[in-house]
């Protein structure tokens, strides 16, 4: 079973302790320092929304995308009940993004591009981010360390919500710095009462600084910045979680283009 396919229908359950608040509070500081106004953002790999919809909560116009429809099914029922305008929700691969227009701010965030395991189609995602930019927009994005995904080999790890089990093992590939999660997940079938067991594997690969540094670069970006998990600072040694920024070339104002 792909990635997601089984998990996205308790992701939210499994993930409850992540503080949005928290995630959108650093990315509004981060957008403040940029080249311009930021009214328009697109979360990419939304998954099931809880980011963009408290963005949206926050006055922002908001547009996710997700390669997974069962994660935007519900991150569409999440962003049912948001006062006006609500969020744009397109299935879409990253590396296919195509926006009929462009925003002035993308985040990307909770390691999801740590699932994109070849540098070409990273590359070819922060292509298509830059092109969908305003001048001056800015690129907010996290990523797991290599060091995090090195320290989880042969990890077994257990999460029991009240309607999910979750069981899943690790083993990180050092050549390739790939960390492979398999995933067993046990939910109740709604028909019957019976646990119903599936299983999902997911792979994370790690990038280092200077390696995502040069592949802002060479997209066009400008100013590429590293933080510490939601640091205003650097991040430090050992750091499992670092954040980057950059912004397309240009300056304040309200011009679209690519």
């Amino acid at each position: 079973m792909s990635a997601y396919e089984f998990l996205a229908g308790s992701y939210d359950e499994l993930t409850e302790d992540v503080d949005y608040a928290s995630w959108a509070d650093f990315a509004e500081k981060r957008f403040a320092g940029c080249g311009r106004t930021v009214r328009t953002v697109l979360d990419l790999g939304c998954g099931t929304g809880s980011l963009t919809r408290e963005l949206a909560l926050r006055g922002y116009e908001m547009i996710g995308v997700d390669r997974s429809p069962e994660m935007l099914a519900l991150a569409a029922e999440k962003c049912r009940d948001l006062p006006g305008e609500k969020p744009l929700l397109l299935c879409q691969s990253m590396e296919k993004l195509d926006l009929n227009d462009t925003v002035d701010a993308c985040v990307c965030c909770l390691d999801t591009l740590n699932y994109i395991t070849t540098q070409t189609v990273l590359n070819r995602i922060f292509q298509r981010v830059h092109l969908f930019l305003n001048p001056g927009g800015i690129f907010l994005f996290d990523v797991n360390t290599v060091e995090k995904l090195k320290g989880l080999n042969g990890q077994v790890f257990l999460d029991e919500r009240e309607d999910v089990y979750c069981v899943w093992r690790t083993q990180y590939e050092g050549r390739h710095r790939l960390c492979n999660y398999f995933m067993d997940i046990f939910r109740p079938d709604p028909q019957t009462g019976l646990w119903r067991r599936e299983q999902e594997v997911h792979v994370q690969r790690g990038y280092p600084v200077e390696e995502l540094r040069d592949m802002l670069w060479d997209a066009g970006f400008n100013r590429p910045h590293v933080y510490g998990d939601r640091k205003e600072k650097g991040p430090r040694q050992g750091e499992e979680r670092i954040f980057f920024t950059a912004e397309k070339a240009g300056g304040k104002g309200n011009g679209k283009g690519a």
